[in-house]
């Protein structure tokens, strides 16, 4: 008789500042695992790192596998909305130590929020010439 793996997704929110990953259930109600840049480096400028995304991710792995989870499906998000779009240097680093680790993804989607025609962008700041 052949086991079934269980399916997790796993998101991905990279900023230039941090990057936090969270692991539930298929239905996505469900939180088994977390872990941000501050968990697993110490110094604050470098939470956004590649470094600390692949660290994460081996966390995220690790805990994966305690849980029977083998198979994800990998959702990756940006600050969106009026702030910028494209997700930071650590997504890229994660999703990429996620395979290394042994977990399979069967795919990889972008769940940044767009805003259609809201609030209006922060004013350029001017400082005062002497």
């Amino acid at each position: 008789m052949a086991r079934e793996d269980k399916i997790g997704i796993i998101h991905i929110f990279a900023t230039q500042n941090n990057t936090i990953m969270l692991l539930t259930d298929m239905t996505g109600s469900e939180t088994l695992a977390k872990c941000s840049g501050g968990v697993v480096i110490k110094t604050q400028h470098k939470e956004g790192s590649p470094y600390a995304a692949m660290k994460i991710a081996e966390t995220i792995a690790q805990k994966a596998r305690e849980k029977g989870i083998e198979q994800v499906h990998v959702r990756v998000r940006a600050k969106g909305g009026i702030r910028p779009r494209n997700p930071g240097q650590g997504a890229e680093a994660s999703i990429r130590s996620l395979t290394r680790n042994g977990i399979r993804i069967l795919s990889i989607e972008n769940v940044t929020p767009i805003p259609h025609d809201g609030t209006r962008k922060k004013k350029k700041h001017r400082s005062k010439k002497p």
